[in-house]
């Protein structure tokens, strides 16, 4: 394939890392899937040696030991110092003649634009946590340092999760108000109250990492009614529709027509009190905007910014689209 115009594509979150490379005509001659990307547990370099396995079996598959250009998007590369440092490590692996760093939640975002000509749109991500970035057609973003209640965000499933926790306690001792949740969460691990939860995630028999599972159960206990679990689920599109007006302000997007895409695995279970609330809020603080919810997978969106980047073509940019919506990338 021509190097100069081909592209690796990287996109690594928490929990797995997938990568493609793109030969110029926009054929997908090579993926591989790893394992997560923490650099903030394990080092810098030994975060990027979970990339480069992935990446040598993705070029080993295409038969080509480098690419003209890099497009990572990668978990906790939430400042640009940070991005600008995992740059100059993937740089110094010398896998393509240019290395771009960005933030995950921009693979969501180039993923759900479906203007390739000009993309230009803000997204919101709800997962484990919350994040929301814009672009414009000319490069600019709108960001937010998303690295917790120290950068002034809320919520996210693990927000919740602890949220739902907080109200279901207190509901218990009598501190707060009551709520079903004092008994939906405990009876989602087999256990009969809050106190026996809450013991038994403090003395680890129950693993943190399940706490996750306790924001289905949140919304399960707001769709039977609960005031309490109703309100968090309110609070949380609220929260949405406040990162996504203030991106599109900043961008000078909230007078214009463009797509406000939502995605991660909150957003997109499409809870019916969550977005019907997000929905009601953009029309009214934001008509013009369009709002899709994003099904594409992100290592989509870490190539088409691959694809900006070159200057590839419209024709190019199908290609792609077509292989991954079409389902020969999509599982």
């Amino acid at each position: 394939m021509g190097v100069g115009t081909s592209v690796l594509a990287i996109d690594a979150g928490n929990s797995k890392t997938d990568v493609a490379v793109v030969a110029a005509d926009g054929r997908v001659v090579g993926a591989a899937r790893g394992g997560g990307f923490q650099p903030p547990q394990v080092g810098v370099e030994t975060a990027v040696d979970v990339l480069a396995d992935a990446v040598t079996r993705a070029f080993a598959e295409a038969g080509v030991d480098s690419v003209g250009h890099v497009s990572a998007c990668l978990a906790n590369a939430d400042l640009p110092v940070e991005e600008r440092e995992l740059a100059a490590a993937l740089d110094r692996r010398a896998w393509g003649a240019s290395v771009d760093v960005r933030n995950d939640t921009f693979a969501i975002l180039r993923a759900g634009l479906l203007e390739d000509t000009e993309p230009r749109g803000v997204a919101v991500v709800c997962g484990a946590g919350i994040n929301c970035v814009g672009m414009l057609p000319d490069g600019r973003t709108a960001r937010f340092p998303a690295i917790g209640r120290m950068s002034g965000d809320w919520g996210g499933g693990g927000g919740l999760a602890e949220e739902a926790l907080w109200h279901a306690a207190r509901a218990e001792d009598g501190r707060g108000s009551a709520t079903a949740l004092r008994g939906t969460l405990p009876a989602h691990f087999g256990l009969d109250s809050m106190y026996a939860l809450i013991e038994a995630l403090h003395l680890g028999r129950i693993a943190p990492v399940r706490r996750h599972e306790l924001t289905p159960v949140l919304f399960a206990t707001a769709a039977a009614g609960d005031a309490v679990a109703r309100s968090l689920v309110d609070r949380m599109a609220d929260e949405v529709v406040a990162m996504a007006t203030v991106a599109l302000g900043r961008l000078g997007l909230l007078d214009e027509q463009a797509p406000v895409l939502l995605g991660g695995s909150v957003l997109a279970a499409r809870h019916p009190q969550l977005d019907d609330r997000v929905r009601a809020l953009l029309a009214e603080r934001a008509p013009k905007a369009t709002v899709r919810v994003v099904a594409a997978r992100p290592v989509l969106g870490a190539i088409l910014l691959g694809l900006d980047h070159v200057a590839a073509p419209g024709e190019v940019h199908a290609r792609v689209r077509e292989q991954y919506e079409g389902g020969a990338h999509g599982s």
